[in-house]
């Protein structure tokens, strides 16, 4: 059954969307020329937008998430538009630099950010990351090392992480 999502177009930019199979279900994908601004869990067609296959950060993107699940790339260099508060966009820099293969807790994120009691703040700002994966957001753990909240689900969050452990010792 196909969703439907309401994504507001940007005033001077084409917004369009696309989708990509992967290891773990279908992806949408939505981007302008300025970069990737979602990562939608399924086949989602965004309302309003168009469907773009070919566009060049599709492109990319789609090359590194194949690059990313067999093993040959460990961090996404694809351009991003990600919109949201300036906390937001801080929490979203700081996951996009927990390496592969690592976990952290919301706590440390918080304290690194300087607000050492906003575990939950950063939990929330996590939970809204436009583009799972690329953000690696599936990195965050509760402070007892326990997988907490995911978009794409609990048990999708842990094939990601097994996925990283295996590859990184290799």
């Amino acid at each position: 059954m196909e969703r439907r999502v309401p994504f507001g177009r940007q005033v001077d930019q084409t917004v369009v969307a696309t989708t990509v199979a992967t290891p773990i279900g279908v992806l949408t994908l939505v981007a302008a020329d300025s970069g990737l601004q979602r990562v939608l869990w399924g086949d989602v067609r965004p309302e309003g937008l168009t469907v773009d296959t070919e566009h060049a950060i599709f492109a990319l993107a789609r090359t590194e998430l194949a690059r990313y699940f067999d093993g040959r790339l460990r961090r996404f260099t694809v351009p991003l538009d990600l919109r949201g508060s300036a906390f937001h966009r801080r929490v979203w820099t700081r996951v996009a630099g927990v390496p592969f293969g690592s976990t952290v807790t919301y706590a440390e994120i918080a304290r690194s950010l300087g607000v050492p009691q906003g575990a939950r703040a950063v939990g929330s700002a996590n939970a809204r990351n436009p583009v799972p994966i690329v953000v690696p957001c599936h990195r965050l753990v509760g402070s007892d090392a326990a997988l907490r909240g995911f978009g794409g689900g609990i048990a999708v969050k842990a094939f990601l992480l097994a996925h990283e452990a295996r590859l990184r010792t290799v």
